[in-house]
């Protein structure tokens, strides 16, 4: 093992914790502000999707999805008021998954199943300390 890894090894538990939500925030964060921006720079192609797909009020539901997606991402990745954007993003992967991926093999929705227990994993476990929350002050 290379002393780089023993290193590693060493952290405090929390400190690994803390680094880990971090990754994960990044991780997410990035993928869900990309999926956004484009979703809202062409909306009305999700719009006609979301209407073939026979989403009720598909044009308002585009442009539900593509700004909690957008503007969920930032808080993600930013670590702000966290539970509530991962909670609503695990949301809409279960609308995608139910909707778009029922019935097709793996491969098609390993991405989606991902940010589905991703975001939930955010939800549960918080953003960390490195994080505009922790910044905030304390109850």
């Amino acid at each position: 093992m290379s002393r780089g890894a023993r290193n590693l090894d060493n952290l405090p538990t929390d400190q690994n914790r803390d680094v880990a939500l971090l990754l994960l925030r990044i991780g997410v964060g990035i993928v869900f502000i990309y999926a956004g921006w484009g979703k809202l720079t062409g909306i009305e192609g999700v719009q006609g999707f979301f209407g073939s797909l026979g989403i009720p009020m598909a044009g308002l539901m585009a442009w539900v999805v593509a700004i909690v997606e957008f503007v969920g991402g930032i808080m993600v990745l930013a670590g702000a008021f966290i539970r509530i954007p991962a909670i609503l993003l695990a949301i809409i992967m279960i609308v995608a998954i139910i909707t778009t991926k029922i019935g097709e093999p793996f491969p098609a929705y390993r991405v989606d199943l991902l940010l589905l227990l991703m975001s939930s994993a955010l939800a549960l476990m918080g953003p960390g300390s490195y994080s505009v929350d922790d910044l905030l002050p304390k109850k």
